[in-house]
This record gives C-alpha cells, structure tokens and sequence, in this order.
C-alpha cells in the first residue's frame, strides 16, 4: 500500500462507492433524465450514482488524511455463509412461506458471526418473520404465503 495512504479500509470502500456510483451514472445515460419535477427513468439512478461517489471521492481523500487500521484478512466462510442464507431465502419464500424463509435467513446468516448464540438467533428470527408478516403480508397485501404450500397450506 502506498505510503500517502493512511486508512485503508477508507481508502477502499470509497473506490468501491466511486466505481458503483460511476457505473450506475454511465449506464443511466442510455435513458432520459426529465427534470425534478417530471423524473425520467435516468434521473434516479443519475442522482443516486452521483451522490455515491462523491461519498466514494470523499472517503478516498480522507483516507490520506486520516490514519486507521490496517485490512484484516478476507473471511471466505463468513461470505460464504450470508450469501448462502440470502439464496436459501430466495429459495424459500414461494414454498416454504414468508416465515420459514426469514427465520433461515436470519439463523444461516447470524451463524456467520463470531458471536453467534442459539437463542438470540432464534429469538431475533421469530421477531423478524412476525414482523415481515405484519409489513409485507398484513399492512402491504402482498401476496406471499405466510406458510407455504410445501407444508399443505
């Protein structure tokens, strides 16, 4: 790492919001813009791309300012684990129902913790379906089951 560069975590989050943020600006060129008051399809994805990597070049120069810890190794299995518990979800949701693709979300993905502890876990993942049941189900009207037809409902 070169030496003008202090923080490195810094140093790297703000290229990745730089390079999204970029991306997202470029690729919304091929839609129309509109104005504020009449938003067309680029003007999101413009506003928000440009907003993230000014973020992105704001982190990069205070990276050279500001000292900070060094990168700690990569952690593969931990990764590994919450896009596991992201895809089981995706997997689920139909099937299962809402509840039972949450509660493996949340069990598969806090076991990527260090932290990790049965019945925090458990209880986080109960309160968590109740409470996608109410947003999704009850308040929205989406149409998930909350219990899936893989168990006869």
């Amino acid at each position: 790492m070169p030496s003008f560069i202090r923080n490195p975590k810094d140093f790297w989050s703000g290229v990745m919001f730089l390079a999204f943020g970029l991306a997202a600006v470029i690729i919304a060129r091929d839609y129309s813009m509109g104005s504020a008051g009449r938003m067309g399809p680029a003007y999101f994805p413009t506003m928000l791309g440009a907003i993230l990597a000014i973020l992105g070049a704001v982190a990069v120069v205070r990276s050279m300012i500001r000292p900070g810890d060094a990168i700690e190794k990569f952690k593969f299995k931990e990764l590994l684990l919450v896009l596991i518990s992201v895809l089981l979800f995706g997997v689920l949701v139909r099937g299962a129902g809402i509840v039972i693709a949450v509660i493996a979300l949340v069990i598969v993905g806090a076991y990527a913790s260090m932290k990790f502890r049965w019945v925090p876990s458990i209880a986080l993942a109960v309160g968590l379906a109740i409470f996608s049941v109410l947003v999704f189900v009850v308040a929205l009207g989406l149409p998930m089951p909350m219990i899936g037809p893989w168990f006869g409902f």
